[in-house]
C-alpha cells in the first residue's frame, strides 16, 4: 500500500517518460503484490463456509475501486494532472488506514502442509490467464469505444465506465457465493461465456449494445477473480496462496504482453476498435473452452 501511495505520488512529477515507466510499473508491482496476498489472507482467516462469499468480498474491492476512481478522476482532473495524481495517492493513503483496522491475521501454516507439493493446475492458470488477456480491450478501450467508436460524449465514457466497475462489484460478491455452493471450477465457465458475450456486444456498430456491455464485461472478467480463487483453493487446499500468485502472475504477464500487442494493432489498423475487440473475444473463446475442460479435472491438473 506505501509502494501504490508513493508510485501515484511519484507520477505527479513532470520528469519524462522513463520516470513515468519506471513508476507505473512499480504500482503494477504493488497492485499484484495485494492482488496475490489479500484473497489468500482473508479465506485463511475466516470459517471454511464462509471462504466463497469473503473472497468475493475481497475482490469486489477491484470494482469498488473502479467506481471510485470514475468519481474521483474527473473532479480531480479540474485541478490539473499533478494534482490528480496526488490526490490518488492520498485516497490510497486513506483507505491503507481505514483497511488497516480490520487486517485479516491468517494462521501460519504447518510445517508439513508448508513443504507439500504444490498441485500444477495448468487448466486453471490457463483459463485465468487468458480470461486476462481478453479483458485488455475492455479495461483500455471501453471508454474510448464509447467516445469516438460510438460517437458518445465524454461523460457518457465516464458512466460506461462507471458501470463496467458496478458489474465488477456484482460479479466478484455473486461469484464468491456461487463458488461456495457450486465449486469455483464449475462455476468458472459461466463467468468466461459471460465474458464472451460481452466482447461480443462491444463489436455490434449500435451504441445501445454498450449498455449492457460495459456491465457485463466488470462483471465477469473482474467476477472470475473470485471464482478462481475459490477454485485455487479447492485444487491446493492449504496451498492455495501459491497456486494463488501463480495465477495472478500469469494473469498480469498475459495482460502486458496482449497490451503491448494490440497497442501496436490499434495503431497500424488506423485506431479500430473492432480489431482489438475482436483478438479480445478470440482469446476470451479460448478461455472458456478451457475453463470447460478444466471443470471435472483433478487436483493435478485442473
Amino acid at each position: 500500500m506505501a509502494l501504490a501511495a508513493l508510485a501515484f505520488a511519484a507520477c505527479a512529477v513532470e520528469a519524462g517518460l522513463a520516470w513515468f515507466t519506471l513508476w507505473r510499473a512499480l504500482a503494477g508491482v504493488a497492485g499484484g503484490f495485494l492482488m496475490a496476498l489479500a484473497g489468500p489472507a482473508v479465506q485463511a482467516s475466516v470459517p471454511e463456509a464462509a471462504r466463497g462469499t469473503a473472497g468475493g468480498v475481497v475482490m469486489a474491492g477491484a470494482g469498488g475501486g473502479i467506481i471510485l476512481a470514475g468519481l474521483l478522476v474527473p473532479l480531480l482532473l479540474r485541478g490539473g494532472l499533478p494534482a490528480t495524481w496526488l490526490g490518488l495517492a492520498l485516497v490510497v493513503l486513506l483507505v491503507w488506514w481505514r483497511a488497516r483496522l480490520a487486517w485479516p491475521d491468517p494462521p501460519a501454516l504447518p510445517r508439513t502442509a508448508a513443504d507439500a507439493p504444490v498441485p500444477r493446475a495448468g487448466r486453471l492458470l490457463a483459463a485465468y490467464a487468458l480470461s486476462g488477456a481478453g479483458m485488455v480491450p475492455p479495461m483500455v478501450y471501453l471508454a474510448d469505444l464509447a467516445v469516438r467508436g460510438r460517437g458518445l460524449p465524454i461523460e457518457a465514457g465516464a458512466a460506461v465506465w462507471m458501470s463496467f466497475g458496478a458489474g465488477a462489484v456484482a460479479g466478484t460478491l455473486l461469484g464468491g457465493r456461487i463458488a461456495g455452493r457450486l465449486g469455483g471450477r464449475r462455476a468458472l465457465p459461466a463467468w468466461m461465456a459471460a465474458q464472451v458475450a460481452a466482447l461480443a456486444l462491444c463489436l455490434v456498430p449500435w451504441w445501445p449494445a454498450l449498455l449492457p456491455a460495459a456491465p457485463l464485461a466488470g462483471f465477469a472478467g473482474i467476477g472470475a477473480t473470485a471464482v478462481t480463487l475459490a477454485a485455487a483453493r479447492e485444487i491446493a487446499g492449504v496451498a492455495a496462496g501459491t497456486v494463488w500468485v501463480r495465477a495472478t502472475a500469469g494473469y498480469a504477464i498475459a495482460q502486458a504482453g496482449v497490451g503491448f500487442a494490440l497497442a501496436a494493432l490499434f495503431h497500424a489498423t488506423d485506431d479500430s476498435h473492432a480489431a482489438v475487440f475482436g483478438v479480445g473475444l478470440a482469446l476470451s473463446v479460448g478461455a472458456l473452452l478451457t475453463a470447460w475442460l478444466g471443470r471435472g479435472c483433478g487436483p493435478r491438473t485442473a
